[in-house]
């Protein structure tokens, strides 16, 4: 039977996050409540691992995520059985069958394609709407067919869209990929008005570290979780959970992660550079290390938290950061800053930058000497 969910992507974190919060709603467990049904999961790349994981679940048995970590100061060490994930198809294989689905019964499209995700694939034409046409390569052109199908057959049921990717503003930029794709495959102006009208493109934000995949299936993730999504009409949830929060200000929660955890990480490895740390150190350590953890929490107090106050968010912001911090000492994650300091100047650039520049916008008169000193503008 068709699940009234539709997810494309395998990976763990989906498995810890969306896929969990919609066991944990079935089960009525922490809170959550209300899901529509279970989720079918689609692999859409050849890679083993990925098959491998869809041959584990496609018998609907489920898997343990371990949540690991600190809440409150207290520490958290338990495992949740997910039973969610009720069909595992490959797309290739499984293609007349998801077509049917989303055409006839699928509610919600879940996604979370990796950074290549929404890149298009030149071999992928509109001869791939043919009924008896197999799997186009790219998301977006799988997309694009499946939702022609719906289009087609069955034009008055709601859908809603729910891209995961790390990508401002995701939903926007999933659409407008998409109609793009109609508009070059000369698909009829009605369609693509359908696609824009009828289809709910939802915007939203994952946070949640999955630090290890769980084999066949499973994940190790810490127990904080957000997936914050921009409130429209016509939107529809996968399921209530108290980690899922409808806002109107989609910004404000980006802010908040970028201005604080993102730049918190960045500048813990431009610390642990400059103070020529071990070459292992984690992210634990250095929070242990008198000099690296004093370094931030004047960064934090002194040249961010000032421009939150500027916002008249500081409440949301010291109440964030609590979590960070939590987040930062979690002792059972073995976060390595060398991993975090990978691209390093493009992460100074996204994670510092945007803290001066708000500075600057709001007409604040704060020295910011350490954001300066790290983006090299003193």
């Amino acid at each position: 039977m068709a699940q009234p969910i539709l997810q494309f992507g395998t990976s763990r974190f989906l498995q810890a996050h969306v896929d969990l919060f919609v066991s944990q709603a079935l089960a009525g467990e922490g809170g959550a409540s209300a899901a529509l049904g279970g989720i079918t999961m689609v692999q859409s790349t050849t890679s083993p691992a990925s098959t491998a994981r869809v041959a584990a679940l496609a018998g609907g048995a489920g898997y343990p995520v371990r949540l690991r970590g600190l809440v409150a100061g207290q520490r958290v060490d338990r495992t949740v059985q997910c039973t969610a994930v009720r069909e595992a198809l490959q797309a290739d294989a499984h293609w007349p069958q998801l077509r049917e689905a989303v055409a006839q019964q699928v509610q919600v499209i879940v996604s979370n394609t990796a950074d290549q995700g929404y890149q298009l694939d030149a071999s992928d034409s509109a001869a791939l709407l043919a009924p008896t046409a197999t799997a186009p390569k790219s998301f977006p052109a799988k997309l694009l067919v499946l939702l022609h199908g719906r289009w087609q057959q069955n034009p008055a049921a709601p859908l809603t869209l729910l891209p995961c990717e790390l990508v401002e503003r995701n939903g926007d930029v999933l659409r407008d990929v998409v109609l793009a794709l109609a508009q070059s495959w000369g698909l009829p102006a009605a369609y693509t008005d359908w696609l824009q009208q009828q289809c709910i493109w939802a915007n939203s934000l994952v946070d949640r570290i999955v630090s290890e995949a769980l084999q066949p299936a499973g994940a190790v993730a810490e127990p904080y979780a957000l997936w914050a999504v921009e409130r429209q009409p016509g939107l529809v949830l996968p399921c209530s959970h108290p980690d899922i929060v409808l806002t109107d200000d989609l910004a404000h929660h980006e802010r908040l992660k970028l201005l604080l955890l993102n730049a918190g990480h960045t500048y813990l490895a431009e610390c642990w550079m400059a103070l020529q740390r071990p070459a292992e150190q984690t992210v634990r350590e250095a929070m242990a290390d008198q000099e690296q953890r004093a370094e931030l929490e004047a960064l934090w107090a002194e040249e961010i938290l000032p421009v939150f106050a500027a916002l008249g968010q500081t409440a949301d912001a010291e109440a964030y950061l609590a979590t960070v911090r939590e987040r930062f000492e979690n002792p059972f994650l073995n976060h390595r800053i060398a991993d975090i300091a990978q691209n390093h100047a493009q992460k100074k650039q996204r994670r510092l930058g945007p803290v001066l520049a708000l500075a600057r916008e709001l007409g604040m008169d704060v020295p910011q000497l350490r954001l300066r000193a790290a983006s090299d503008l003193l």
